[in-house]
């Protein structure tokens, strides 16, 4: 069972920047498909982006199409979500997991609170 641990959370102003990781202590990601999700308060979970193994992003969430994008550094065993031009409404906790596209597979990690707010 693959155990995913992300981080990178916090408070940003508006229009801010942030960038999660997700990473698997001890393994490498490098064969996984690696989604992110999210959650926000009194919302159902909805699915950002997924990056394959070996064929780039595959999914990317019309939400937030424009300003995140995910990456992959192999060497670090990292998989990415930067995020800018942050509103309001991305307020919620992040996940990393498992994807096919916008699916979800396997388990989450604790997931990452990512707060927008003046």
């Amino acid at each position: 069972q693959l155990q995913l641990v992300e981080s990178g959370g916090g408070l940003v102003q508006p229009g801010g920047s942030l960038r999660l990781s997700c990473e698997a202590p001890g393994f490498t990601l490098d064969f996984y498909a690696i989604g992110w999700f999210r959650q926000a308060p009194g919302k159902g979970r909805e699915a950002i982006s997924c990056i394959g193994s070996t064929d780039g992003i595959t999914y990317m969430s019309d939400m937030v199409k424009g300003r995140f994008t995910s990456s992959r550094d192999s060497a670090k065993k990292v998989v990415y979500l930067q995020m800018s031009s942050l509103r309001p409404e991305d307020t919620a906790v992040y996940y990393c997991a498992r994807c096919r596209g916008s699916l979800m597979l396997g388990s989450n990690g604790q997931g990452t609170q990512v707060t927008v707010s003046s």
